[in-house]
């Protein structure tokens, strides 16, 4: 009987591309909304009289809470791992939404944006997590499946904000929390691997985890760390331009209709989805440290010459980034994971609060710029962020020992 319910353990958490698959889609819901969000303020700030700087307060607002309780929340989530912690945060998520469709003034708007980011705190780290789990070694290919959910789902956001709630009004943004809703339903069957993993980790007769040490001095990991936290810093300043500014760019510079702003939206985007599934594999293939430098640095001439091109090219160029710029976070994340691999929960909340953090103040930042000297003015300043990139050559070509069990 014992054997019977060993062996039925072992299939049930065993199928990683489905349980991958299940996380990329619950990494899509969740995008998906943040996105929704960032595509409709253009709509927000009409329907309600706002100003520029308030909405890249209201941004910041919802970046710093998805983003200051991740590293806390992936500490938690290290130490004491729980099934139900993704659905307890789309279901933050969902408040959110509802209270934010019918937001009677500007102070129900902050705190609707911090249910949403509350949820996308409690998410991204435990997602991440269990994503790593699920690789059975293939950590590259693992991420950029789970993040190409993500970015197909910024993807979406916008192009049904274009669809539903540029045409019909915010209140219609009621609709995403019935979304969410289903999204809370479709986590059934991760609710059910991650008990029964959870159910064979604490088996008397479980085999202690393995850990995979690198190669490197403890003042070398932390000094690798932080140059990955500047590359976050190069990367999420110039993404906070594109993702929350871009339909007003196109708006101011070019004359183009909200709707079709959104459109243009949805293009970088997607195109960013498409490109996430590089980084990893390749990464796995031929070193994270090279993905990351050509990802990055590779941005920068198309970021150059964006502000100086007509609306075709402009598209055009956008998808060049987002393809390019995309594949760099599954490979800077692995790497990271590489440096500290019993703190996998911790440096995923570190990486995607961050990310989030570092988006929310350059929003705000970039808000009351473009107040007082355009939009457009943003876009020439921020070109030159990708050349960030350029502190990838001081980080070291990790090797891997070999397997140690427990966590040492």
């Amino acid at each position: 009987m014992k054997s019977r319910l060993t062996a039925r353990l072992t299939t049930v958490a065993g199928g990683t591309l489905p349980v991958l698959l299940s996380l990329s889609m619950a990494h899509m819901f969740n995008d998906m909304f943040q996105s929704l969000v960032s595509a409709s303020y253009p709509v927000i700030k009409d329907s309600m009289g706002l100003s520029f700087s308030q909405i890249g307060y209201i941004a910041l607002t919802y970046q710093i809470c998805a983003s200051v309780f991740q590293p806390v929340f992936g500490e938690v989530f290290d130490r004491h791992s729980s099934p139900w912690y993704l659905m307890l945060g789309t279901l933050s998520t969902m408040v959110g939404l509802l209270v934010l469709a019918f937001a009677p003034a500007a102070w129900a708007l902050f705190i609707a944006v911090a249910f949403v980011g509350l949820g996308s705190s409690v998410i991204h780290p435990e997602a991440s997590r269990m994503t790593h789990i699920a690789a059975k070694g293939r950590f590259g290919f693992a991420q950029s499946v789970f993040q190409v959910g993500g970015y197909f789902g910024g993807a979406l956001g916008p192009l049904l904000a274009a669809v539903i709630v540029a045409p019909y009004g915010q209140r219609y943004m009621a609709l995403f929390a019935i979304i969410a809703l289903i999204a809370l339903i479709t986590k059934r069957p991760l609710v059910r691997w991650q008990r029964v993993h959870i159910r064979m980790a604490r088996r008397p007769s479980a085999p202690p985890p393995v850990v995979h040490r690198v190669r490197l001095t403890k003042r070398r990991i932390y000094w690798s760390l932080v140059i990955l936290l500047i590359l976050i810093f190069s990367k999420y300043v110039y993404m906070a331009s594109l993702t929350n500014y871009y339909t007003f760019y196109l708006i101011e510079k070019f004359g183009v209709t909200t709707r079709q702003s959104q459109l243009f939206l949805f293009a970088y985007l997607l195109a960013t989805a498409v490109g996430t599934m590089i980084g990893g594999p390749v990464g796995d293939r031929i070193g994270r440290k090279y993905v990351i430098w050509a990802s990055i640095l590779g941005t920068a001439p198309f970021a150059l010459m964006m502000p100086y091109a007509n609306l075709l090219w402009t598209c055009v160029l956008s998808i060049f980034i987002g393809l390019i710029l995309s594949s760099a976070f599954s490979a800077i994340l692995v790497y990271a994971h590489e440096l500290l691999p019993t703190k996998v929960g911790l440096i995923s909340g570190l990486f995607f609060g961050l990310a989030f953090g570092i988006a929310g103040i350059a929003a705000a930042v970039l808000g009351n710029v473009a107040d007082v000297h355009g939009v457009e003015y943003i876009y020439r300043l921020c070109a030159f962020m990708p050349l960030g990139g350029l502190v990838a050559m001081f980080l070291p070509n990790i090797k891997l020992h070999k397997p140690v069990i427990g966590h040492g």
